[in-house]
């Protein structure tokens, strides 16, 4: 299994460039483009996910664990549905179970059945939580996200053209923006 994080050690030459030239001479110029475009994306995934987790370390989070406890520290009662929170985080059932664990487990969240319906079940931060949301997106905001050496602008080019493509795949279309 592919494990996030930087490589071994310096390369002396960039891979995904080595990779679209063997690309076009196997299989021509057509595909290369798209083919070193995800590979592209999925090794930045990689850089930002590995940063992002080093940062957040000093309080036993990984980037899930603090998506999910900031979609709670920003909701209006510092509770949500575990199936709402899923949907809004877009990750499978069995995975925002795993991630509340982890967070309760931490003292961050408390899990409750909802007051209305039994069946279902609430996250809700905690005051330590709240406490470690404000520290840890200190120091993610304090680093733009790992997101060095780029510059706003290129953020903001990047945030658009994969904004179709989110688009596209998550059906909420051409809303204002």
């Amino acid at each position: 299994m592919w494990q996030a994080g930087p490589v071994p050690g310096p390369l002396d030459f960039d891979p995904i460039d080595e990779a679209r030239r063997q690309w076009r001479k196997h299989w021509g110029a057509g595909p290369a483009p798209s083919m070193v475009a995800v590979t592209s994306v999925m090794r930045a995934e990689q850089i930002l996910t590995a940063r992002l987790n080093a940062m957040l370390k000093p309080w036993d989070l990984t980037f899930p664990r603090y998506e999910a406890l900031m979609l709670l520290y920003y909701s209006r009662n510092g509770s949500l549905p575990l199936g709402k929170m899923g949907a809004r985080l877009q990750v499978h059932p069995t995975s925002i179970t795993n991630t509340i664990d982890g967070l309760q487990k931490l003292g961050y969240v408390e899990r409750t059945r909802h007051a209305d319906d039994r069946r279902k079940w609430l996250a809700s931060i905690t005051e330590r939580g709240r406490e470690v949301a404000v520290a840890a997106t200190g120091v993610i905001n304090e680093s733009r996200f790992g997101t060095q050496p780029l510059r706003r602008e290129q953020l903001q080019q990047l945030f658009e053209i994969l904004r179709d493509l989110r688009a596209a795949e998550d059906a909420f279309g051409d809303q204002e923006r």
